[in-house]
């Protein structure tokens, strides 16, 4: 019952942020838009129909949630072998799936089968809340596959793992919002979490700068691994977004994006 509970938040409270972050950024905008608002907010909502179809198509096969109910039900994975309690057991469960995330993230960039996938999100020539939503069905697999087997061999707690993915879900649209917030709120913030004008630096069109600022949530990975850049070489107001040799329209269109990683 407490899981379908989680399961029904799962949905609203992303949805409701979705809608609170997409008024912030009319009202408080970082970056004017390149590429107008409707044709990307279309491509992205298809987008996020399509991975829910998908979604539910893996949910035959394995979801977070089953894998950790597969891991406690057959006491496999590190936390259920040392019995910690339960509040030392889910904050560890956060931080570890966090950085198995980072790890994640960092692949993406360095083999080319997974860029391939990836550099649809990276395609986008603007950024906002919706890019959260625009990821490529191929990479929803992966990283589906990747979380599960990670909370598998973790043996983390189901309602940890279903709380996770909440959290994570709700920083990324968070992220990768177009709210422009005061230095002192963005420095105290990037302390723990990746504020929107950290994630910024990431989706640079310089190389070198998307190979900087990995982290989904917790900034820590990023400053251990000397991958923290603070602010893009072109200054905050001056960064462009996207993929530098895709400097047109067709980020905007969801039938150029989904066949994007056969190009």
């Amino acid at each position: 019952m407490v899981e379908a509970g989680l399961g029904l938040y799962a949905i609203a409270i992303p949805a409701g942020l979705l809608v609170l972050l997409s008024v912030a950024e009319y009202l408080w905008p970082r970056s004017a838009r390149v590429l107008g608002r409707i044709p990307r907010w279309r491509t992205h909502a298809l987008f996020f129909l399509t991975n829910v179809t998908v979604g539910r198509v893996l949910a035959l096969l394995v979801v977070v949630g089953s894998a950790a109910a597969w891991a406690h039900d057959h006491g496999f994975g590190l936390f259920n072998y040392v019995g910690w309690p339960w509040w030392l057991e889910a904050g560890l469960a956060f931080i570890l799936l966090d950085f198995a995330l980072w790890l994640q993230h960092v692949a993406m960039h360095r083999f080319g089968f997974l860029w391939v996938m990836h550099k649809v999100h990276h395609s986008d020539r603007d950024l906002d809340a919706s890019t959260a939503l625009r990821f490529h069905p191929l990479e929803l697999l992966f990283s589906t596959l990747y979380k599960s087997a990670s909370v598998v061999f973790l043996g983390v707690p189901v309602l940890a793992a279903l709380a996770f993915e909440l959290w994570l879900n709700c920083n990324a649209l968070f992220n990768h919002s177009n709210v422009r917030l005061p230095r002192s709120v963005d420095r105290l913030l990037r302390i723990f979490l990746v504020s929107p004008d950290m994630h910024l630096v990431h989706h640079s069109t310089a190389v070198g700068e998307q190979q900087r600022n990995y982290g989904f949530a917790l900034t820590w990975w990023d400053r251990l691994f000397a991958t923290y850049d603070y602010e893009s070489t072109m200054g905050r107001d001056g960064q462009t977004i996207g993929l530098a040799e895709i400097a047109d329209e067709r980020p905007a269109q969801f039938l150029w994006s989904m066949k994007q990683p056969l190009t």
